[in-house]
């Protein structure tokens, strides 16, 4: 059973920084996918980033230029540098993961990922 404890959430100005790290176990597939979601109150959980066992990355629009995701295998955690933040940045954030999958086939939809954080709340004021 793979579980997932993210922190790192916080509040920030506008413009500000934030890196959310996610501690992963259980793992027992060599290949994998692990991404980055995000729910604000009243919308749909999207897909911010998501990373894979061979280093693919791939990056939602809101995303690209400011997020940045990685992972380190020796640590078994997956991070989140958030860049030049914004109001609209200002969600409920969970890890993810799904194994047996690469980011080959996958699209960042929550469908996707079948095991998830508890979630870390970022919100940034303007």
């Amino acid at each position: 059973q793979v579980q997932l404890v993210e922190s790192g959430g916080g509040s920030v100005q506008a413009g500000g920084s934030l890196r959310l790290s996610c501690a992963a176990s259980g793992y027992t597939a060599s290949s994998y996918s692990m991404g980055w979601f995000r729910q604000a109150p009243g919308k749909e959980r999207e897909g911010v980033a998501g990373i894979d066992s061979d280093g693919r990355i791939r990056y939602a629009d809101s995303a690209k230029g400011r997020f940045t995701i990685s992972k380190d295998n020796a640590k078994n955690t997956l991070y989140l540098q958030m860049n030049s933040l914004k109001p609209e940045d200002t969600a409920m954030y969970y890890c993810a993961a799904i194994e047996g999958r690469t980011m080959v086939w996958i699209r960042l939809l929550p469908i996707e990922f079948n095991y998830w954080g508890q979630g870390t709340q970022v919100t940034v004021s303007s």
